[in-house]
């Protein structure tokens, strides 16, 4: 192939490319150019983490994921 052929097959793919685009975006609803608006119930969907430390109690007789049981020597 020459090179003309491969910018010719380049063209084509993006053309390709930017019509399934414009698909998607009509699919979607959207129009080139127009702002998107947020996504509606992204707030409600977030938890927020207090900063305060976690109950000590609430890992009473936990083992150690990969490390075995608290007060027990290894292997």
């Amino acid at each position: 192939m020459s090179v003309q052929d491969d910018l010719a097959a380049v063209k084509r793919r993006l053309q390709d490319l930017e019509h399934t685009v414009e698909e998607l975006e009509h699919r979607v609803g959207t129009e080139r150019g127009a702002p998107r608006a947020p996504s509606a119930g992204r707030a409600e969907s977030m938890v927020t983490i207090p900063d305060t430390p976690y109950d000590a109690g609430k890992w009473t007789d936990v083992d150690d994921e990969g490390l075995g049981a608290r007060d027990h020597h290894a292997p």
